[in-house]
Formats: structure tokens, sequence, C-alpha cells
């Protein structure tokens, strides 16, 4: 589904846990998330850490939307 909205010309961000998969498929942005049962997120952390967590994915998703990318690309820290 990635790559279909990326030909359509909406940029896309693959959020995952399992990058060489997201490689596999094909998608130019590809933001890591943190583990397969809570991808976006920590329970273990306090509500405060746990926002601020969540923000930075949010945010660094947003970034590699109005990043310029040729081919595939891994967006780390």
């Amino acid at each position: 589904m990635v790559k279909e909205m990326e030909r359509a010309g909406l940029p896309t961000v693959h959020m995952c846990t399992v990058v060489p998969i997201s490689l596999t498929v094909g998608a130019n942005r590809i933001v890591p998330a943190i583990a397969i049962p809570h991808p976006l997120g920590n329970p273990v952390l306090d509500h405060e850490e746990e926002k601020k967590l969540r923000r930075g994915l949010v945010e660094k998703a947003l970034k590699s939307l109005e990043t310029e990318v040729d081919g595939q690309t891994v967006f780390e820290d």
C-alpha cells in the first residue's frame, strides 16, 4: 500500500519494528519503531516519558515527509 500511495504522488512514511521487511516491500521513507508488541510506545515508561517518546517518533516521521528522497531511506536518530 505504501508504494501505491507514493506512486499516486502522496509521500508516505512506513513506521516499523523490522526494518528489513520494510526494505523488502519497497517503502521509501522508513522510520524504525520501538518493539513489535508496542511499536509506538513503551508501557514501562511513566506517562510523561511515554508522551515524549511518542512525540519524538511522530516528529521524526513528519520530518521524513518533508525530506526529498531518492529511493529507500531509513531515518535513524
